[in-house]
């Protein structure tokens, strides 16, 4: 059996260096960090974890609260990307994850009781619902936590550069010529809200003309469903746009169907940009011009965050990750 005394050889560190890495002291460098954890896990090394809790006195575990409303649940295609670089960066340094929920053994329990009953040590918050009176527990409690795509002055908190993706797609459109751009927006969420200002902003700054009914919200759950029903409303308004910019790729998959209903087709009567760039959009056809979001990207970015407040860093913090325009084949130039 692999012991951190073999850890200490193979690295060159004392084993007390070795014992620090994995009881999360401070005190080490991340470089020393990163090299020791990597050798562990190059010779198979399995740290006692119930020796380790009673040292550092914290249970090693990471809550995962997730909320979708849509039903597809853990296959969103907003949570898969999310959640492997999460995992990725927490079990490399020692964490396991627990998803949180109201339900214990068949009692309804909020998420901080939750997460006192199995001692969590801090929680990731992916698509909460805000409306939720357990979720506003969470976030007035002491514990870490981090939000994905979430507004908070109490909390850490990471989303994608969605101000700025819209405009990148604005931008685009206009670039083809494009002048009646229209928006399918997310709705009341902070996503959906970030997208509508990037757009907003575009426009302005291009001189564009903003027509009430060429934005649309659609549910907030950025269902196909929805998005089919918002470019619905939109092919009613008395003049049709050239191109749309939709908040979310399934939004925009919906807005294709509803455009081939009518008769149309994408993109030669109507350019289409989404946001996401989950795996569907480039298998459909036409491929989807969208704006890629880096989800792994987001998921280790939050983890770092909150291992940080966990291991005594601090508990508010705050970042933006860059997303960038993927063209394909669902815009044409005017």
């Amino acid at each position: 059996m692999i012991t951190i005394y073999d850890i200490a050889q193979a690295t060159g560190f004392s084993a007390a260096t070795v014992s620090k890495v994995f009881n999360g002291y401070s005190d080490v460098s991340e470089k020393t960090r990163r090299k020791i954890l990597d050798t562990a896990a190059e010779l198979g090394y399995i740290p006692n974890g119930h020796a380790r809790s009673l040292t550092t006195k914290r249970s090693w575990t990471i809550g995962v609260l997730y909320i979708e409303p849509s039903g597809a649940g853990i296959l969103h295609p907003f949570f898969g990307g999310v959640i492997e670089g999460f995992k990725q960066v927490a079990t490399a340094k020692g964490y396991d994850l627990m998803f949180l929920s109201k339900d214990i053994g068949g009692r309804e329990h909020g998420y901080l009781e939750h997460c006192k009953i199995r001692g969590i040590d801090g929680v990731v918050v992916i698509l909460p619902d805000a409306t939720d009176p357990y979720y506003e527990e969470l976030l007035n409690a002491t514990l870490p936590c981090v939000l994905l795509d979430q507004q908070s002055t109490v909390k850490s908190k990471v989303c994608s550069d969605n101000v700025e993706g819209s405009r990148q797609a604005v931008k685009y459109l206009y670039g083809l010529g494009h002048r009646h751009i229209a928006h399918l927006g997310g709705g009341p969420t902070f996503a959906g809200g970030q997208r509508l200002t990037g757009y907003l902003e575009a426009m302005q700054e291009l001189g564009l003309p903003i027509r009430p009914e060429h934005i649309v919200q659609a549910s907030y759950d950025y269902t196909v469903e929805s998005g089919e029903a918002a470019m619905e409303e939109l092919l009613r308004a008395k003049s049709r746009p050239t191109a749309v910019f939709a908040a979310g790729d399934n939004l925009a998959v919906g807005a294709m169907n509803a455009i081939k209903r009518h008769g149309l087709s994408v993109p030669e009567d109507i350019s289409l940009v989404g946001f996401d760039d989950i795996q569907m959009s480039r298998y459909l056809t036409p491929a989807l011009t969208t704006i890629r979001q880096n989800t792994y990207a987001l998921g280790s970015k939050a983890a770092d965050m909150l291992i940080y407040s966990i291991e005594g860093g601090e508990n508010v913090q705050s970042d933006i990750i860059p997303v960038e325009l993927v063209v394909r084949e669902s815009c044409c130039a005017r």
